[in-house]
């Protein structure tokens, strides 16, 4: 492998001389030894322009603006990782007051049930006493009705029972005599109509 890279190396620096001499011999100036010294005097000219060029005034203000855009970059970086945890912390506080509101709006939906519920409970007792008191009053008068009814009803027989018996024999009759017998019927059929 050496010898290879050896003899590689002596073939084209023989080919580069024979190129050399073919120019030389051709006309070619920049291969000409004669003119070299000038040659390496304006490229070393050259070369230390372009180099003091570059290194005071080209890649001074690169590195600058490099450094600037860093230092930006840097800026806003830190800018949006504050922005960031600034979001964070506002979310935070959102989610905090979302949650607030939704147990005051059940705490709220709870005391409007139990007040409804109460007036409905209150309403309900009322209107149960109210019932309870129409019903009182219905027994009291029915029992008024019923204790007033015999009465009534015994007046209402002898009146009828006169009147009848006047027609049929055509004289009054004494509603003493009268009043006694309904009195005796009323006590016979009293239990199938008053219940005594």
């Amino acid at each position: 492998m050496i010898k290879k890279i050896f003899f590689q190396s002596i073939f084209f620096s023989f080919l580069f001389s024979m190129e050399a001499f073919a120019a030389e011999s051709g006309g070619m100036p920049q291969l000409n030894p004669e003119f070299w010294v000038s040659q390496i005097f304006w490229l070393t000219l050259t070369f230390g322009v372009l180099y003091v060029v570059l290194s005071k005034l080209i890649l001074p203000k690169i590195s600058r603006n490099l450094e600037t855009r860093k230092s930006q970059i840097l800026e806003n970086i830190e800018a949006a990782e504050k922005q960031r945890e600034d979001s964070e912390t506002k979310l935070k506080e959102f989610d905090e007051i979302i949650s607030k509101s939704k147990l005051e709006a059940k705490s709220i939906f709870n005391q409007a049930r139990e007040k409804a519920l109460k007036d409905i409970g209150a309403k309900k007792e009322v209107l149960n006493k109210q019932i309870d008191n129409e019903i009182e009053k219905a027994e009291q008068e029915i029992k008024v009705l019923q204790d007033g009814a015999p009465d009534k009803i015994t007046k209402i027989a002898i009146e009828t029972s006169s009147e009848l018996i006047q027609k049929l024999i055509g004289a009054e009759v004494n509603n003493s005599s009268i009043s006694a017998i309904v009195d005796d019927l009323s006590k016979r059929n009293g239990d199938k109509y008053y219940g005594n």
